[in-house]
């Protein structure tokens, strides 16, 4: 019945209030106008709920449920995607070119440092090998029978010189052969998986064509990008909550490092969060969601966020207090400072002890009369 009263009065005072209004106000004025008839329209219809309140003698006390405010700790946190990346994730390429004459391994494989993946042909450096073997060792002889001459003071110095200039080219030409043949087997930089071969025996490898993918996932992390923002609230060492929807896993770990360099593209800066993984479960390019707490207040005023409502005047809820002996909603404007979880924390408007309205605060009007469950 109050509402229907009050309905039906409102329109009749702002169309009392439309037939006032001077035509020849320019739009300031009239914005002014409005405001101040806004204000005591407000007013009008504060004091007709007041009357109507009154009048009633036989109202029916509306049940709600009540809480009585006390301090607790209030956690803010923000939330982005991250991409999972391993250090010891990359492709195997030869570092010499030849004909591929055996692949070692098997995809899924576990190889260890410096086992062979593959072999490519050497016969023409093994030829050129040889050929030089065959002249060290003539030129070897020839040294040391220069030599000898030499420490008899027989023959000159220039000859002595030049058997030792041929020996030491011969040798040094005879290591860089060998060292290129070592190049031709394909051996595992460290520990770890075969996860890919891309190439077959027979096929042509250089260093410019992937041979094989090997991968260590033992350890991994997880970057991601964090508005510019918040900078100042964001530090290495801070706790990261991370989950993966895929694989429904859950880990805490702190933040290894924050970029240095704000991205100018999106205006971020990227963090990243190093992560154990025994078990392997954490593969690249997963995706994961990271929730970073940016804000903690171990004793503040914290309320549901939902038993918050707004109007003209700015955020507000229902508190239970005692009027006349009776108990009534009240009407308490509250300074919000931020809200997570479904939770508001609160900057004033409340003191500790408040009986707050949260369930029925729906129903409910200021003065309205109240019955506690």
């Amino acid at each position: 019945m109050k509402k229907l009263i009050i309905a039906g009065i409102i329109p009749l005072l702002f169309a009392c209030s439309a037939k006032n209004a001077d035509e020849n106000l320019d739009k300031a004025e009239l914005l002014k106008k409005y405001k101040s008839e806004l204000k005591v329209l407000k007013q009008k219809i504060s004091k007709l709920e007041t009357e109507v309140n009154k009048s009633t003698t036989k109202e029916i006390a509306l049940n709600v449920s009540v809480e009585k405010l006390n301090v607790s700790k209030f956690e803010h946190y923000i939330q982005i995607t991250g991409n999972v990346e391993a250090d010891k994730n990359i492709t195997v390429q030869p570092e010499t070119s030849g004909n591929i004459i055996s692949i070692d391994v098997k995809e899924g494989q576990y190889v260890k440092k410096d086992d062979v993946i593959a072999k490519l042909n050497t016969l023409q450096l093994q030829s050129q090998i040889d050929e030089l073997k065959t002249k060290l060792a003539l030129s070897k002889t020839l040294f040391e029978r220069q030599e000898r001459l030499w420490n008899q003071k027989i023959g000159s110095e220039v000859e002595y010189l030049t058997a030792k200039s041929n020996m030491e080219s011969l040798e040094n030409n005879l290591s860089a052969l060998e060292a290129q043949k070592d190049l031709a087997i394909v051996r595992a930089p460290f520990n770890g998986i075969i996860d890919e071969i891309h190439q077959k025996k027979g096929e042509l490898a250089s260093p410019s064509v992937p041979l094989a993918q090997l991968v260590n996932i033992n350890k991994v992390y997880v970057e991601g990008d964090v508005s510019e923002s918040f900078l100042n609230s964001i530090k290495a060492g801070e706790k990261a909550q991370l989950n993966f929807p895929a694989i429904n896993y859950n880990v805490d770990a702190p933040i290894y490092r924050t970029s240095n360099v704000i991205d100018p593209a999106n205006r971020s800066f990227k963090v990243r969060i190093n992560l154990n993984n025994p078990k392997q479960l954490i593969k690249p390019n997963l995706i994961s969601i990271i929730k970073i707490r940016d804000f903690v207040q171990e004793e503040a005023i914290v309320v549901p966020s939902i038993i918050i409502k707004k109007d003209f005047d700015g955020n507000y809820l229902y508190v239970a207090t005692e009027q006349n002996k009776k108990m009534v909603a009240k009407k308490v404007y509250v300074d919000v400072s931020k809200t997570y979880n479904n939770l508001s924390m609160l900057k004033s408007g409340l003191k500790l002890g408040d009986l707050i309205i949260t369930e029925g605060f729906s129903q409910v009007v200021n003065g309205t009369l109240i019955s506690i469950k």
